[in-house]
């Protein structure tokens, strides 16, 4: 074994690179294409609110300080959106932080974690890290959350029970009658995290928050936003959570890096959350967008699992990664996946109009446009 291998602890070794994307500097220097729709970090094309770019100088203005180690401003906030007390709610440097936080507080070696997949890596890889062992639930063959499977698998108590809602990569989600049906299996030992990331772009009817349906529950629990996403501030990182005790928060808490959301974050979410206008005319244009992009793969032949969030996940028909560097020749960038089982698909983001026709152009010349 190398002297690189030795010097870290073993369960860092098992993890695999992450898979963040190419970025527009990558793809110009790979291909120097004319036009370039980056499609593949599930990006808000529009950008955040107009009302943002203000508050973000002022910050600018006091860099030399220290941000407020608590996010006080920004909890309140979002306290008074979400109706729940500010001592339930932290915040961390992308909703990925908080998963960090969380799983650094609460898993041991050993421990059994059960997650919906194909998932987002991190839900693996932090529990991984802690030296616990992930039990994944495959979705079904027509790529819909197998709720059957997910109840079995809850029978034998977990330390943790974590999964995406809508799910990342694939889209798919959990009705307000299936999730109730998991959360009566969970034990009370168990603590439940949902990662609702892409919430702003489900809700409706048939989507439930985990936060209104956990109230209560007699296990811990914590459910995790993001601004990265519908609100458009990727690019500052700001996650949120909201803890079923103001006790499960604090102790949680005391993991967390002290000053680990900076001040133009904090400032920039809070004028963000604020806009809600903003939000509505994202969330809308998104959706219209994704239905377009939808149909027109399907009218290609291209299979597309069922989506509630601002992406597709869909069967490039053989290697992705293939298919994503032939769509890079074009252009555009999606993300190929590279989990087993599904590294024949690939996920695009919903972006602008223009970056959308770019991509099904590029599609049609792959796949040929049916007779």
């Amino acid at each position: 074994m190398s002297q690189s291998s030795d010097a870290v602890r073993p369960e860092v070794t098992r993890l695999a690179p992450y898979n963040a994307g190419l970025t527009v500097a990558e793809l110009m220097a790979r291909y120097a294409p004319a036009r370039i729709a980056k499609l593949g970090s599930n990006e808000n094309p529009i950008g955040p609110s107009p009302r943002v770019a203000p508050a973000v100088a002022a910050a600018v203005a006091a860099m030399r300080i220290y941000p407020d180690p608590a996010s006080r401003d920004l909890r309140r906030a979002l306290a008074e959106h979400a109706g729940i007390a500010a001592e339930r709610i932290m915040i961390g440097n992308g909703s990925e932080d908080l998963l960090a936080i969380v799983a650094r507080a609460t898993l041991r070696p050993g421990d059994r974690v059960v997650t919906l997949y194909p998932s987002f890596p991190l839900h693996e890889d932090y529990a991984t890290m802690m030296g616990a062992t992930v039990e994944r639930v495959a979705v079904r063959p027509d790529l819909t959350v197998d709720v059957d499977a997910l109840v079995a698998a809850l029978a034998t108590p977990c330390r943790m029970l974590i999964f995406a809602n809508p799910m990342n990569p694939v889209g798919c989600w959990l009705t307000g009658a299936e999730l109730g049906r998991v959360l009566a299996a969970v034990s009370p030992e168990t603590l439940v995290v949902v990662d609702e990331a892409y919430a702003e772009y489900a809700a409706g009817p048939d989507y439930p928050s985990a936060a209104t349906m956990l109230e209560g529950a007699s296990h811990p629990w914590a459910v995790l936003r993001t601004f990265s996403k519908a609100y458009g501030l990727a690019g500052l990182r700001v996650g949120w959570g909201i803890f079923g005790e103001a006790p499960l928060r604090d102790l949680i808490d005391r993991v967390r890096t002290p000053f680990n959301v900076n001040a133009v974050a904090q400032a920039a979410a809070v004028v963000a959350l604020a806009d809600d206008t903003h939000l509505a005319e994202v969330v809308a244009g998104t959706l219209a967008e994704r239905t377009r992009v939808g149909e027109a793969l399907a009218r290609l032949g291209v299979t597309v699992a069922p989506s509630k969030a601002n992406f597709l996940f869909f069967d490039c028909g053989g290697d992705a990664t293939a298919f994503a560097e032939a769509l890079l020749a074009r252009g555009v960038i999606v993300k190929p996946w590279k989990q087993p089982g599904y590294r024949h698909f690939a996920r695009v983001s919903i972006g602008a109009p223009e970056e959308n026709d770019q991509f099904l152009e590029a599609m049609a010349e792959l796949v040929g446009a049916p007779g």
